[in-house]
């Protein structure tokens, strides 16, 4: 299996869809199962993919190549190296908890449980194909794949607005996605052999004018999805009308794919251009850092507090990309990790206390603790994890990237360490709220969080002590690809 291991990877979901098409409607409780089942062989897939992977090696590892449009040069190419391994690992766990969040959220909501899990899972096939693509058009196939699903798991199962939400995030994610086609198309005949392959796009020399203006089309279509300021507004409202499951795969595997983009093709084909750019990357991350922890600090609805940290803390990420060194890079690729665990696990969070208090008002909760000390627990592990507390995750990520920014620039370093500050002020206002203060009484009687709940929260907790008590776990799996794409795109 080894050697189409990527293929099963990528492909299970989707198969677990196809049979999901052929169970009956009303089976409701065997289309969960099955769907959770799906989930989980993916994720034991990817396990399996640790002893075959060679962390040592930066190179791309079981690759998967076949010509699949000769006419155009475009081939079924597949491979994982330490940039894309993270992601895999981040996207078979985000949906395996997802998943399980979903036997309960979505069951409350009532029906339609085939139609959701059959989305959920294409889904999944969309992210995995994404991270794993190395051929340009099978890259933005995947892309567009995981636009659809999401378009109607939002449409359909969100909130009030969700059909706002949802036309508004098709709209921009579209939008940037035919930037980056025609950004594609430009590579494609400027390179020597029109190809799409990565491998030998990266080895491919473009003049300085062509770098940026394709960079900028890329860019365009990366930043959008991340989301960098100013084209961030499609966020908030996808985040707050989504189902909560569909919220945790949005913040902890999507937007991560504008961020991997970066890494994985502007940077590799157009360096230059990234040295270029380099200093527009970095105010543009210190403003999405600041900007973002200030619209959070001002949330009184939970879900949209959380939102606008993910802005916060994703400008983190584009300032380790805007460092160009070892560092950075370092601390951007762990940060993408780290806040899919964390944040993912706050968006449960959200959704555990509004399933029972059907309300997401900061100011209509207070002392919660008392009556709630295991959510109250969780709530504030999650808190300080993503505040960046020593010995959690966050720490060593944001700790990584504003090293490697201090390399760069002092001063914008010192701009962006003010959102640390911010995530602290924001958070605590938000455990202060929720869990300290006066009872009310409306809320006496509610119940303490479920087993359920708990075995979608604690495996992410596992990774968020593990990885902040011990970063080399992880670390080395990074390390070797992210310090031989810096080599090659030295000028």
């Amino acid at each position: 299996m080894s050697s189409h291991l990527l293929s099963w990877i990528v492909f299970t979901p989707l198969l677990g869809a196809f049979i999901l098409l052929c169970v009956p409607k009303r089976a409701a409780h065997l289309i969960r199962w099955i769907a959770l089942g799906t989930t989980a062989l993916t994720a034991v897939l990817v396990c399996l993919a640790f002893p075959v992977f060679r962390a040592s090696e930066p190179g791309f590892q079981l690759v998967e190549r076949v010509m699949w449009i000769p006419q155009f040069g475009v081939q079924y190419l597949l491979g994982v190296d330490g940039i894309s391994f993270p992601m895999i690992v981040l996207t078979a766990l985000i949906s395996l908890m997802a998943c399980l969040g979903s036997l309960t959220h979505i069951r409350v909501k009532g029906g339609r449980e085939k139609e959701y899990y059959f989305l959920f899972l294409l889904l999944e096939t969309g992210m995995m194909g994404t991270f794993l693509a190395l051929d340009l058009f099978l890259f933005y196939i995947f892309w567009e794949v995981v636009l659809v699903p999401m378009y109607f798991l939002i449409g359909i199962w969100g909130g009030p607005r969700k059909e706002y939400a949802a036309i508004k995030f098709f709209l921009y994610t579209l939008a940037g996605s035919l930037f980056m086609l025609l950004g594609i198309l430009a590579v494609y005949f400027a390179a020597p052999t029109h190809t799409f392959d990565m491998t030998v796009l990266a080895n491919v020399k473009f003049g300085l004018l062509f770098q940026k203006i394709v960079f900028l089309a890329f860019f365009l279509g990366f930043a959008i999805k991340v989301p960098i300021f100013p084209f961030h507004t499609w966020l908030p409202d996808a985040h707050v009308e989504a189902p909560t499951p569909i919220s945790v795969i949005l913040a902890g595997v999507l937007l991560k794919m504008g961020t991997y983009g970066f890494l994985r093709f502007s940077y590799p084909l157009f360096p230059e251009a990234a040295h270029w750019f380099q200093p527009a990357m970095g105010i543009l991350a210190v403003i999405g850092i600041i900007y973002g922890g200030f619209i959070a600090l001002a949330q009184t609805d939970f879900k949209k507090m959380v939102a606008y940290s993910s802005v916060s803390h994703m400008g983190f990420v584009l300032l380790g990309l805007a460092a160009l060194n070892a560092d950075g890079f370092r601390g951007a690729l762990l940060q993408m990790f780290n806040h899919g665990t964390i944040t993912g696990g706050l968006f449960l969070l959200v959704g555990v206390l509004y399933d029972r208090a059907h309300t997401r008002e900061l100011n209509a909760f207070g002392g919660l603790g008392a009556t709630m000390p295991v959510y109250a627990g969780i709530l504030t592990f999650f808190s300080l994890a993503s505040l960046g507390l020593p010995g959690l995750s966050g720490f060593v990520s944001e700790f990584l990237t504003l090293l490697g920014s201090y390399q760069y620039s002092k001063l914008i370093t010192g701009l962006a360490a003010i959102g640390i500050l911010l995530a602290a002020a924001y958070l605590l206002y938000m455990i202060h709220r929720v869990l300290l203060g006066n009872l009310n009484p409306k809320w006496a009687k509610l119940p303490d969080i479920t087993a359920l709940e708990l075995s979608t929260l604690v495996p992410l907790m596992i990774f968020i002590l593990g990885i902040g008590l011990y970063p080399k776990i992880i670390l080395n799996y990074m390390i070797p690809t992210l310090d031989a794409l810096l080599i090659a795109i030295k000028i």
